[in-house]
């Protein structure tokens, strides 16, 4: 049930920090968790999201953060509210792509901070990533802000840019930026958070990629049919079944339609791309090399 709005002030961080609680679910979370630990501050509880089914039948699955935390024998919960009976003084509560809205009482009794993967005001949100690849954005980066009611609204404690190579996948940018937060909230807790900094600058939000957006459009250009592929989870049609790519390369081609079919290159709105990596629906992934000669496509086929 929600909470009514209500007039909570937030928590104060105090000067050191040694008793953490921390959120997190997925697993670009665990790295911060054994950083933090490693660093030898003291995690006296993790909060993750519930276990999950994975597949038809299959039993309940715990999520990667609590997998890990287990392993370090620090207790685990999926319910929020069990932060506020821990029986002992928290210092701050520190959250990783949690996946849940933290409520203004949680708030009120822990100061929070957030590892966020963008400069923010850019890219506030649930995808901040994966918007960042799809905007073709040069450069990106880690903040770690304060939690408030907001949507990554809060001050910023510290921001570390990063440069977006040219051929990073959302994979590889992921691993470089969790990282770096690894490393910027480690230094950070350590020297002091001090007093956070208001965001500065216009702000754009990450909406969450819904399913449908990975498909491509091959009437879009060499460039944005490159960006969708490097997100990991883009597909097409071949033959009427579903087809995903993994990797590609930018052809030189500029004769052939879009989503037309010659050996492995494929036209776009205004060149080219070179199969590298696919999948087949039912088959694992393969060189596109492979692919080829066992599908055999002809003059008449082509990628819809």
């Amino acid at each position: 049930m929600s909470e009514p709005k209500t007039d909570w002030k937030l928590a104060s961080v105090p000067d050191q920090v040694n008793k953490i609680v921390y959120f997190g679910t997925p697993e670009i979370a665990v790295p911060p968790l054994r950083a933090l630990v490693e660093a030898g501050f003291e995690v006296v509880l993790v909060v993750s999201a519930g276990d999950k089914r994975r597949g038809r039948g299959s039993g309940l699955v715990p999520s990667p953060v609590k997998v890990v935390a287990s392993e370090l024998g620090i207790a685990v919960t999926d319910t929020i509210d069990d932060v506020l009976d821990l029986g002992v003084d928290v210092d701050l509560g520190v959250v990783v792509a949690y996946g849940h809205i933290i409520r203004p009482n949680i708030l009120a009794s822990i100061p929070m901070v957030n590892i966020h993967f963008s400069l923010l005001p850019r890219w506030r949100g649930a995808a901040p990533v994966e918007r960042a690849l799809l905007a073709g954005d040069e450069v990106t980066g880690v903040c770690l802000m304060a939690v408030e009611e907001g949507l990554d609204t809060g001050g910023i404690y510290r921001c570390q840019e990063l440069a977006i190579e040219s051929r990073a996948t959302l994979e590889s940018l992921r691993e470089e930026l969790v990282a770096l937060g690894s490393e910027l909230l480690v230094a950070a807790l350590s020297e002091g958070l001090g007093q956070p900094e208001p965001q500065e600058g216009l702000p754009t939000y990450a909406k969450k990629v819904r399913p449908e957006e990975y498909e491509i459009e091959w009437h879009a250009s060499t460039v944005e049919v490159d960006r969708k592929i490097r997100l990991g989870r883009a597909w097409t049609r071949f033959r009427g079944k579903r087809f995903r790519i993994w990797n590609v390369a930018r052809s030189e081609r500029a004769d052939l339609e879009p989503g037309e079919l010659d050996g492995l290159v494929v036209g776009t709105g205004d060149g080219a791309v070179e199969l590298i990596t696919v999948q087949p629906e039912g088959k694992p992934r393969m060189n596109a090399s492979d692919w080829r000669n066992g599908a055999q496509p002809g003059p008449s086929d082509r990628l819809e």
